[in-house]
């Protein structure tokens, strides 16, 4: 064997979580992972566990600090796959403008400009190449644009509603001392928004009314004691605070009245909540506008510009491939779609393409060829006896070849459930395989706000011979199993992903489904290793 092909890249991974991709890397014996970035640390006693060897620090910033990089020494390739929820003003029905995940990318960027490896392995969700995912400009970037040619777009962010309007409020929102003046504490706009946010249904508003009788009247003497009949803001504390109070006291007041007292003010701290994430972050603000309500004309620029244009440029010297890949398509048994960008240093190629699909639509392997095996084992619901292991395999019969592939351990570990409840059990009954919670009798969609904008993917019973859809906390979804009335086990959700059964996850329950659902499935990951040592030999 040539020394060449005995070479094994320094290898980092950044948002590492569980360690997926890292897994798959490890796979093709061509990678040494020195070192993994994870905030979480459920995810980091997972990735520790399986991954012994690397060092793993909780802070993305650690990765620029003389002492780590001489620790970790000269860095071959970067993977990660940084958090990217896409440009978060389109939800405007949240407290926020502003989601921070995407600017994880940007840390990304620079861990990649600052170590300069060979190669990078970027890997996020499918609508990334979309240019609903974007970066509001910072005062400070102002050169950066223009030296790297970043294309950017006039954007607007409303702030509040035409109605609602008061001379003076361009003089509030623009100043973070003002802001801090009128601005409640956070629990207690949540408690209210609790409230408001259940206009649309009666049953639910009149629950939570009474289940937080006690927080509520506290919070309206509270409002009440820093009121004022002369500055518009402040005169709505006086009206919540009044209205809860008349509301408790057996009054007249409608639960629809009630609604429209509170709903100024809670627009009111959605507008001072957003104008301090634009001031706190330094958002470059052109200009606060009074048309058709208060705006705040920003700037945006996409996020796939930003990487193509500073990683892809003549200095930076890297060679890019970018496309979305549908993990079915090349083994695993879910339809994930995944965006996935490949940088390779321009010495090394001129052009990076993706890997092929290797397997037709007639040959996708299914949630039976996955989990089959598990059918008749029933699932604990300790997460300790999970991770001890509570099933020992003495039998290989009844399992796929896939299924083979992925059972490398005697022992099962993971093999873990939430504990059904009388009315989940009923709705599993009444669900057939391929079915949701749209499928329910009327009476049984009890659960929800608003039932007709429930997703599809709650109470979601996988149907055995196709792939499942993309596996997120199914725990959340309460994902059902094809023919067990229960929900789909962490091992039988990782087993989707393609984590063999000898990857064992750490933490809590709920921290165990999410580490699922956040990782790159391994078999792909192995595959993008293969398709970027195509390039590196």
């Amino acid at each position: 064997m040539s020394p060449k092909s005995q070479k094994k890249y320094n290898t980092v991974d950044l948002f590492a979580g569980a360690g997926g991709l890292s897994y798959g890397f490890l796979q093709t014996g061509k990678f040494c992972l020195k070192a993994a970035f994870e905030s979480n640390l459920h995810a980091q006693k997972t990735y520790k566990k399986n991954h012994q060897s690397a060092f793993i620090y909780d802070d993305i910033d650690d990765i620029f600090l003389d002492k780590v990089n001489e620790k970790i020494g000269k860095i071959d390739v970067v993977i990660g796959g940084p958090p990217c929820q896409g440009f978060s003003n389109v939800n405007r029905q949240k407290n926020h403008v502003i989601c921070h995940n995407n600017y994880l990318i940007k840390k990304f960027v620079k861990a990649v400009l600052h170590l300069q490896p060979l190669a990078f392995v970027m890997e996020n969700v499918g609508m990334l190449k979309s240019d609903i995912h974007s970066f509001y400009v910072e005062e400070d970037e102002s050169e950066m644009i223009q030296s790297y040619n970043i294309d950017v777009r006039a954007d607007d962010i409303l702030l509040l509603e035409d109605s609602l309007l008061f001379d003076g409020i361009i003089e509030i929102v623009s100043n973070k001392e003002q802001i801090e003046r009128y601005l409640w504490d956070e629990k207690d706009y949540l408690l209210l928004n609790n409230v408001y946010r259940y206009l649309n249904n009666m049953t639910k508003l009149q629950n939570t009314l009474q289940r937080n009788k006690k927080k509520l009247l506290l919070l309206a003497e509270k409002l009440l004691s820093y009121s004022s009949n002369e500055e518009i803001i402040l005169f709505q504390n006086q009206i919540v605070g009044n209205s809860l109070k008349h509301f408790y006291s057996n009054d007249t007041s409608s639960l629809q009245e009630l609604c429209n007292k509170i709903k100024p003010a809670i627009m009111y701290q959605r507008m001072l909540s957003k104008s301090k994430e634009l001031l706190i972050n330094k958002i470059l603000v052109k200009k606060y506008t009074l048309k058709q309500g208060l705006i705040a004309e920003v700037e945006t620029i996409a996020v796939i510009d930003y990487i193509e244009k500073i990683l892809g440029t003549y200095d930076n010297g890297y060679a890019l491939g970018k496309g979305i890949l549908s993990s079915v398509a090349f083994g695993v048994p879910q339809k994930r779609m995944r965006f996935v960008i490949i940088g390779v240093k321009k010495y090394k190629t001129d052009k990076v393409i993706l890997p092929e699909e290797t397997y037709q639509e007639s040959e996708y392997r299914t949630v039976e060829d996955a989990i089959k095996d598990l059918e008749g084992i029933n699932p604990s619901v300790d997460v300790i006896d999970g991770n001890k292991g509570s099933y020992i395999f003495r039998t290989t019969e009844n399992i796929s070849n896939f299924g083979k592939s992925l059972r490398d351990s005697n022992i099962l570990y993971n093999h873990v459930s939430t504990d059904t409840r009388e009315i989940a059990l009923e709705r599993f009954n009444k669900i057939q395989q391929g079915g949701n919670f749209h499928s329910l009798p009327p009476e049984f969609k009890t659960t929800y706000s608003d039932t007709q904008r429930t997703q599809k993917t709650i109470y979601q019973r996988l149907k055995y011979n196709e792939p499942s859809g993309t596996v997120v906390n199914v725990r959340k979804s309460m994902w059902i199993h094809p023919v067990k009335n229960r929900a789909i086990s962490i091992r039988e959700a990782a087993r989707l992903q393609t984590f063999p059964d000898s990857f064992i996850f750490c933490g809590t329950k709920d921290s165990q489904y999410q580490q699922v659902g956040n990782a790159v499935p391994p078999l792909l990951a192995k595959i993008l290793a293969d398709c970027l040592l195509s390039y590196l030999e």
